[in-house]
């Protein structure tokens, strides 16, 4: 080591945990996680390229953090989190999240589901400029709100007939909140529709406790905050024989919101039950055969998360506690200059000094998109994603400003599609 210092040049160590360790010439212990990279394009990812991504977590023990946005600005942060630690990222929007993208003061029915096309399009634009993969996902969909998922897939299915693949990588239904037989009817009815795009879906059976976006389950029976393995080989046993593209949101004791650590009884070590129980029935050597998701994630223990990720789990949802660390940053900026944003002019410089530099929002959305970038950082590295995919940014001026790519049409074929469809509604007869 005192040569490599000498001669300013790194040493990798094999410690006893299988883990290679990195020292620099300033000494400074430095993690590589040393996993090949999965062989994904950067950007959004969608079909063939999901199913590898999601393999590549599972077989190399780590699972993807899926944020929940509801601007421009906090989708910029995950994208610049995942580019700076290395790592694959989700971008989820719940309903409500949509409705804030649309503009609150938007009541149209379809508010929700244009609300998260917005967001899916501004992703979609800018993920390659930060050389990462990004998988486009839409969070908790209760019964109640299936007129929102039926919109999102209309916009997916107008995606797939122009460019090939939907404008969504994957949607989640979560109707855990209904009987098993009717839970599980909807999500094969949906699935239909979703397996010739390619799409992934993540339906949820056994309640997830707490509140979020309007969803109360805080007084809900405790036992049903854990989920069987007879309830898991259902869901499989329904929707294998439809397509491959799905996970399981099984319940362990999650709880919605943020608690201190030891406060939420989970049981990650029952996932492995589930694997295990599929396994059997499949007859197969895989020891995961089934992709596993964890939802209420915020005030588990590390302990808890690593048992979870170990048990086949590759994606977490992680809102509550980005939520706070971008409140906490513009809180910080606010305390530390106070005096600067009282007034358009006048501060301790003097009364007719201007305060422009300190009350315009991109000053302080900054503060607030950093400290949630470090706050994500902070998911990938309890998730084992870091550095598990290097940041591939691209040349200057080498991405499209129009980075979609329209499917071959045939004019002929074209011409007889348009003369149907004006017959039909002519007739009636569709």
């Amino acid at each position: 080591m005192e040569a490599a210092s000498k001669f300013n040049s790194p040493v990798m160590i094999q410690a006893s945990n299988g883990k290679i360790y990195s020292f620099s010439d300033s000494h400074q212990l430095q993690y590589s996680n040393m996993v090949t990279p999965c062989d994904v394009p950067v950007g959004v990812i969608t079909g063939d390229n999901v199913v590898k991504l999601l393999t590549h977590a599972k077989e190399n023990g780590y699972a993807i953090p899926a944020f929940n946005c509801t601007s421009s600005s906090t989708a910029n942060a995950v994208m610049e989190a995942a580019s700076k630690f290395n790592s694959p990222v989700m971008i989820q929007a719940s309903n409500g999240g949509a409705q804030f993208v649309a503009g609150k003061s938007i009541k149209d029915k379809n508010a929700c589901a244009a609300g998260a096309v917005a967001l899916a399009l501004h992703v979609r634009a800018m993920a390659p400029y930060y050389g990462i993969p990004v998988i486009l996902h839409s969070d908790h969909c209760a019964k109640k709100l299936l007129p929102w998922f039926d919109g999102m897939l209309e916009a997916d299915e107008a995606y797939f007939a122009q460019y090939g693949e939907p404008l969504f990588s994957s949607h989640m239904l979560d109707l855990s909140e209904e009987p098993d037989e009717e839970n599980i009817a909807i999500c094969v009815q949906y699935f239909k529709r979703m397996a010739p795009m390619k799409m992934w879906l993540e339906m949820e059976i056994g309640i997830t406790g707490g509140e979020e976006d309007g969803v109360n389950n805080e007084d809900v029976d405790p036992e049903k905050l854990y989920t069987s393995p007879e309830q898991v080989w259902n869901v499989y046993e329904a929707l294998a024989p439809i397509g491959s593209m799905f996970s399981i949101a099984a319940a362990f004791g999650n709880v919605h919101g943020v608690y201190k650590p030891g406060n939420v009884k989970l049981s990650p070590e029952r996932l492995l039950k589930h694997q295990e129980y599929a396994k059997e029935k499949l007859g197969t050597d895989s020891p995961k055969p089934i992709f596993l998701v964890m939802h209420g994630g915020s005030g588990s223990t590390d302990e808890e998360i690593k048992t979870a990720v170990e048990a086949g789990v590759v994606k977490m949802n992680v809102d509550t506690d980005t939520q706070w660390a971008y409140w906490d940053g513009l809180r910080k900026f606010e305390a530390e200059n106070r005096d600067y944003l009282q007034g358009q002019i006048g501060n301790p410089k003097g009364p007719d000094a201007p305060n422009k530099k300190f009350y315009d929002p991109r000053v302080w959305i900054r503060k607030a998109e950093e400290s949630m970038i470090e706050r994500c950082g902070n998911s990938m590295e309890k998730l084992m994603c870091k550095d598990t995919f290097p940041t591939k940014k691209p040349e200057s001026g080498s991405v499209p400003l129009w980075n979609f790519h329209p499917k071959a049409h045939n004019p002929l074929q074209d011409i007889q599609k348009g003369v149907q469809t004006m017959i039909g509604n002519l007739t009636g007869k569709h």
